[in-house]
């Protein structure tokens, strides 16, 4: 039975496509919570009602991934001028990225450490025209132009692009 991805996320797919999972792709609107003291329950809670939300379909998979910096969540930016803040208050520090995965009601949360370097306000013009990242969580993408604004992380870079591997492995959709 093929799975369904309940995310319109274009980095998931390219992380399923590239692992060789046969899929279908389910866009949710599934209303997101925040938790502010909470990234893990944020993530899992929001990973868990996009599942939901794909109702009557089995083989679900699902996930919210938020950046986490001086006890704040930082989700998708609302517009430029938010993204352009977000990169300039992580510039040079070191932030945590959770992402919550959901398979058939099921749930678990990874965790990855980045850390910016830092960024002048010509850096962050030209990462802002490069990426569209207005639908990135703390408006980067390590995939895309990341080597401009990332010096380093620990972690799965693919729970940084928003879909980790390992809770795949654990649940037998990847080898």
């Amino acid at each position: 039975m093929k799975l369904t991805l309940a995310s319109g996320s274009p980095r998931r797919a390219k992380i399923l496509r590239d692992l060789g999972v046969d899929f279908e792709v389910l866009k949710t609107d599934a209303p997101e919570v925040s938790y502010p003291g909470d990234p893990e329950r944020t993530v899992r809670e929001n990973a868990l009602a996009k599942g939901a939300a794909a109702a009557g379909r089995r083989r679900v998979l699902s996930a919210d991934t938020i950046v986490w910096f001086d006890g704040r969540i930082y989700g998708k930016p609302r517009d430029l001028e938010e993204a352009k803040r977000f990169l300039r208050e992580l510039s040079g520090k070191t932030h945590v990225v959770f992402t919550g995965v959901a398979f058939d009601g099921e749930a678990k949360v990874a965790r990855s450490d980045v850390r910016f370097r830092e960024l002048d306000d010509a850096m962050v013009e030209e990462y802002v025209a490069r990426v569209r990242p207005t639908d990135r969580a703390g408006a980067y993408d390590i995939d895309e132009s990341g080597d401009m604004i990332v010096e380093g992380w620990t972690g799965s870079y693919e729970n940084i692009m928003g879909l980790p591997v390992e809770p795949l492995r654990e649940w037998g959709i990847v080898r």
